[in-house]
């Protein structure tokens, strides 16, 4: 990939103005410190307009107003720095499920695909039967639409805007058909997803989930009728879902990569895993501040190639001037985490795979999970779950890499996503990974996992 020596390019693109920053010393600037002009969304008219996708109350979508401030308020209860330990818990017994779904199903083409139904859990309190669960499928199709109508060439109308205006009857206008379905199905599933989790909380048998956790805190929804509140907690929990399931599968994909590539650095990460909890016993999340090299592991991975190389973008609210340059309202302004990652002042040898780099303090993380009010509001949560999973697939697994029919090593390949996402990720790739001891594969087996009623259809 060519490197880019300028940290701030304006692009004109079908009449929008764009703005992109390649630097993190330009997006803090920007984000951070001018954060209450710079908040505002852009979202495509297929997946805003009433009429069509309608992802007008979508978190990530939201203007910046007070609905968005509401939801903030929300997360910041429930999803801080502190808020999230509650969590900790389910977060430590699904990770012990993958790990023993891992182990039944080893030669799974995609294991980490097992990742989107443990967030499903932990969402709504359900646990897909299989990946061809419907309750489940409902809800990766719902996300599929959603990220579809984000895409600007996915349909002429996010193009042509004027078009919305055009009548269903027109010629050509198959979106429109196209649109009212994936919306009525969108509702439908939402209403579906709430009124199980809402059946399992009033009957006393539902498993912990964030939906149910919002549903009993009478005090988050005070002053809002029956169908902002099913609307709002609705949205809530989607965004929490969309936004873990396909990040972190995609993230763990990337962690064995460089497990399989630097096979010293895997060693030095079960060696302290060893010598801090012992080789008898899986992390836990009161482990996480004694073992510093599994968090600088876990940095490196969300550095080393980032998962999402381009947040969702912002947009500047009023002029403004910055560095001598004109900034327009209305501009859309967009952060490039993948040349940030590859800033040679900051990170040296940037292809290289080194948690060690961040033992200097004066290296930071990637803020891979956005900036200023647009943050991801469950970065801890991530944060979290990304170190439990990892740690525990380190002390449980060895990874190595498979070789070809003809004795040669398969070695990892990054390339871009499918066409209708904003990931980068893995092409797939075959791997070895066995337990690295018996009383390893005894110990995750040891743990029974129980039972969850399913919802009538």
């Amino acid at each position: 990939m060519t490197a880019i020596s300028c940290d701030i390019i304006f692009l004109r693109v079908f009449g929008d103005k764009i703005i992109v920053l390649n630097s993190a010393k330009a997006a803090s600037d920007i984000l951070e410190k001018r954060s209450a002009i710079y908040s505002d969304r852009v979202c495509p008219p297929f997946a805003r307009d009433p009429t069509l996708l309608d992802l007008s109350d979508n978190v990530a979508m939201l203007g910046c107003n007070d609905t968005l401030r509401w939801h903030r308020r929300i997360f910041n209860k429930w999803l801080s720095i502190r808020a999230v330990t509650q969590f900790d818990g389910l977060l430590e017994h699904q990770t012990t499920r993958l790990l023993q779904r891992l182990l039944v199903q080893s030669n799974y083409a995609q294991p980490f695909e097992l990742v989107n139904e443990e967030f499903y859990l932990l969402a709504y309190g359900y646990q897909p039967e299989n990946k061809d669960d419907k309750f489940f499928q409902n809800i990766q199709l719902v996300l599929f639409h959603i990220v579809t109508s984000l895409t600007p060439t996915s349909f002429v109308v996010n193009l042509f805007p004027f078009l919305t205006h055009v009548p269903r009857w027109f010629p050509g206008t198959g979106w429109k058909d196209t649109a009212r379905e994936w919306r009525e199905h969108k509702e439908q599933t939402y209403e579906l997803l709430y009124e199980w989790t809402k059946s399992q909380v009033i009957a006393g048998i539902a498993e912990p989930s964030i939906l149910g956790y919002l549903m009993q805190d009478e005090d988050l929804t005070a002053g809002l009728s029956p169908a902002e509140k099913r609307s709002c907690l609705n949205e809530l929990t989607m965004a929490l879902y969309a936004g873990g399931t396909e990040t972190t599968s995609a993230t763990l994909m990337k962690f064995v990569a460089a497990m399989v590539l630097n096979p010293d650095i895997q060693a030095k990460a079960q060696k302290e895993i060893d010598s801090v909890i012992g080789s008898d016993t899986l992390p836990k999340m009161t482990d996480r501040n004694r073992l510093p090299y599994i968090q600088n592991l876990v940095l490196e991975v969300m550095r080393w190639h980032t998962v999402s190389p381009a947040g969702l973008p912002h947009v500047c609210s009023q002029d403004d001037t910055y560095r001598g340059y004109d900034i327009e309202k209305g501009t859309i302004i967009m952060f490039n985490t993948w040349a940030m990652s590859r800033d040679e002042a900051i990170y040296k040898d940037p292809e290289q795979f080194n948690p060690d780099r961040f033992l200097d303090p004066d290296v930071p993380p990637l803020s891979t999970f956005g900036w200023g009010r647009r943050i991801c509001p469950g970065l801890h949560l991530g944060e979290s779950t990304l170190f439990i999973m990892i740690a525990s697939l380190l002390a449980a697994f060895t990874f190595s890499t498979k070789k070809h029919v003809d004795g040669g090593e398969i070695v990892p390949q990054i390339k871009g996503a499918p066409e209708q996402s904003l990931l980068l990720g893995l092409q797939p790739f075959e791997f070895q990974f066995k337990p690295r001891s018996e009383l390893y594969r005894t110990l995750i087996l040891a743990n029974s996992t129980g039972t969850i009623s399913t919802p009538d259809y």
